[in-house]
């Protein structure tokens, strides 16, 4: 049993989904650090920093390293990460690999832990972020099937839980789609532009590949298909601005399944395939998909604050700040991915809405 719901044994199949965990899951994570570590040896090998041997072969024991996670374990127990246990295990296996340890002091060389397993989070942020955009563009057009086939009808409009006055199905459509095609644009900008290669070295200064430094970040991210960047290990901005955009698109999502659970409720102006069952009343048709659809907005508004709190590093490095990002942005990535495929769900079960 997890204490996640996201991967809880059958929660999981309310506010799971299994696309968004696979980017999230322990191989993803092992292999996007494995794959800063040989594209890092690679990237230094270009600008004659370890013979380009090493880097080969740097690369191809990273193609097919699976490291001893209960070793993992122990070793992000004892040091807070899990970077030092991995490199080690993996210099071990180059060294085995090459028969002597020439081309195993090459690895991870001038690299902090907190490079591989930042740059190692964006590599897998980045990939989220596109399946979260097609979601996006899917429910985005949707709502325009449904537009196109009852737009015209009239709705009863409430303002303040009250009855207000007659409005069209489009005008509550386009609340549910036009900020989603706002929160989709913000998403598009920092999936392009906004995730970057993290590497500073210790402290930020790279001070160990002298004045390669920069040339050897900018190789890198061109390896890692990622942005070039200055380090920025305790500047979080760009995290919490991902975390805003992603609590914005599962509260356009809530303002959906709030609106699509009132009208169920009040009876007449739509009609929903699907639904939940009623252990007690066989009659009911709960309307679960919109339901969860609020909690999981009113999730990541709750988590938003916490990431709002990890930007306060101290000087040039936190432990603290950085163990609660840990904790709150993955379970956030998650529940938009939940959320989205809910709302595909939801729209696709409008069998009627507004009256004729």
């Amino acid at each position: 049993m997890s204490v996640s719901a996201f991967q809880h044994p059958f929660l999981s199949g309310l506010v799971g989904d299994d696309e968004t965990a696979e980017v999230f899951s322990v191989k993803a994570e092992i292999d996007a650090m494995l794959a800063f570590e040989a594209s890092l040896a690679r990237a230094q090998a270009a600008c004659g920093l370890i013979p380009g041997e090493a880097a080969e072969l740097i690369t191809e024991v990273s193609r097919v390293f699976e490291p001893d996670m209960a070793q993992l374990r122990m070793g992000t127990g004892r040091d807070g990460v899990v970077v030092a246990d991995l490199v080690k295990q993996l210099r071990a296996a180059v060294e085995k690999q090459a028969g002597s340890a020439d081309a195993a002091k090459h690895v991870h060389f001038g690299a902090t832990s907190q490079d591989v397993i930042d740059t190692a989070l964006v590599l897998r942020l980045k990939r989220a972020g596109n399946i979260f955009i097609d979601r996006m563009l899917s429910v985005e057009a949707q709502f325009a099937e449904v537009d196109a086939k009852y737009g015209s009808r009239a709705l009863m409009g409430h303002t303040r839980m009250q009855a207000a006055i007659e409005i069209r199905v489009s005008d509550r459509l386009r609340a549910w789609s036009e900020p989603l095609t706002r929160h989709r644009d913000r998403l598009v900008a920092i999936v392009g532009t906004g995730l970057p290669v993290q590497f500073g070295g210790a402290a930020g200064t790279l001070e160990r590949l002298g004045d390669k430094a920069a040339a050897v970040r900018e190789a890198l991210a061109k390896e890692l298909q990622l942005t070039d960047a200055l380090q920025w290990q305790s500047q979080r901005d760009r995290l919490v601005d991902l975390a805003g955009v992603l609590t914005l698109i599962t509260g356009t999502l809530g303002k959906f399944g709030q609106d699509v659970a009132l009208l169920a409720e009040m009876g007449g102006e739509i009609v929903l395939a699907g639904g939940g069952g009623s252990s007690a009343m066989a009659h009911k048709q709960n309307p679960v998909a919109a339901e969860a659809l609020v909690a999981l907005a009113r999730f990541n508004a709750v988590q938003v604050s916490g990431m709002q709190q990890s930007m306060v590093h101290e000087q040039e490095r936190s432990g603290a700040a950085w163990t609660l990002e840990w904790l709150l942005l993955p379970p956030m990535v998650m529940a938009t991915g939940a959320s989205l495929r809910l709302a595909m769900e939801l729209v696709g079960n409008i069998k009627s809405i507004g009256r004729a």
